[in-house]
């Protein structure tokens, strides 16, 4: 069996895949799989996966109907085979030296689960722009639910976020095989399965090295209008709800619900007067004052007054709360001009 199992869900990536396959067949530490999951796509990704699987009997391939990401990964955890997972975004690159470092950093430190910094990058030629995930050093107990769990939990305003990238890690595969962990819904699915992940484990290692280059993809899915975000954002919610409950999160984060839920109003702002939604200027006020009256949304605006925000998003929390939907429409069409 392998030592590290590193699972891609691929969709229309037929001209970054193979950058990123190359990538971990470059690792300096071999002993690994590679699931690809071919999520219905309709380009040359699927045959680029065949072939790649058969010149390597350590690249595995399966091939179903389009899904989204999180059907996709649930899929390559269903399929993995080794004690550790690693994932990879198919427009992503490993650095070479990613699964070795981060293996010895969980050997070297007796831990769960292994973090490094990565390049943000908008280019193949772009030397990238490093951004840590923790300052280097080993977390367990409390510093794991203060630094980890509590902000992925409540703190989802104040600058700078704890942003939930699933692909920074080694995780030991016992602690998700045990608690049979899979992802829920096609958006912030990587924040649930994070902040569960690190509510049962013991302890983690960090490097500051940029491990992983990460692709700034202008047609990802969080640049893109959602027609169905609100309901995701509810289902995001109750998960939360049920994770905060299970690991008894309240009492340390009291006020994490109108953190979110001020999280889900900046963000319903921003998609509902985003390029591609169809509805007109009329609907899309209508469709945004609804959201910010369900009780929830309601509460939070009423009870919590956002802090450490961005100068743009302060001005939206602003107009949110005064209910200026006709001038937000204003800023938002000026603003994606």
């Amino acid at each position: 069996m392998p030592l590290i199992s590193v699972i891609t869900p691929v969709y229309q990536a037929e001209k970054l895949l193979p950058g990123c396959v190359e990538s971990v067949l470059a690792q300096t530490l071999q002993d690994w799989e590679l699931v690809l999951v071919d999520d219905g796509c309709t380009d040359g990704s699927g045959r680029i996966c065949d072939d790649y699987a058969a010149r390597d009997g350590r690249i595995r391939v399966f091939h179903k109907a389009n899904g989204g990401v999180s059907s996709a990964r649930n899929l390559g955890l269903e399929q993995a085979r080794g004690a550790y997972i690693a994932f990879l975004d198919a427009d992503d690159r490993f650095l070479p030296r990613m699964l070795e470092t981060l293996y010895g950093l969980i050997t070297a430190e007796e831990a769960d689960c292994a973090a490094c910094a990565h390049l943000n990058v908008t280019g193949e030629d772009d030397l990238g722009r490093p951004e840590p995930v923790l300052p280097a050093g080993v977390y367990d107990g409390q510093a794991l639910r203060e630094n980890i769990v509590l902000p992925l939990l409540g703190e989802r305003l104040c600058q700078p976020v704890f942003n939930g990238f699933i692909w920074r890690y080694l995780y030991a595969a016992g602690p998700m095989r045990e608690a049979g962990m899979r992802f829920q819904g096609a958006y912030l699915e990587d924040e649930l399965f994070l902040l569960e992940y690190f509510c049962l484990i013991r302890r983690l290692a960090v490097t500051e090295e940029p491990l992983y280059r990460y692709y700034e993809n202008p047609a990802s899915a969080t640049h893109r209008y959602m027609a169905k975000f609100q309901q995701v954002f509810v289902d995001y919610l109750a998960r939360k709800e049920e994770l905060a409950e299970r690991f008894d999160l309240t009492k340390e984060s009291p006020q994490w619900r109108e953190n979110s839920c001020w999280a889900g109003l900046l963000i319903a702002a921003g998609n509902e007067f985003a390029l591609g939604n169809p509805k007109s200027g009329a609907e899309k006020r209508a469709s945004l004052a609804a959201w910010c009256a369900r009780p929830e949304m309601a509460r939070a605006m009423d009870t919590l007054r956002p802090q450490g925000l961005s100068r743009r998003k302060a001005l939206v929390a602003a107009l949110l709360r005064g209910r200026h939907y006709r001038l937000l429409q204003w800023l938002y069409e000026l603003k994606n001009r």
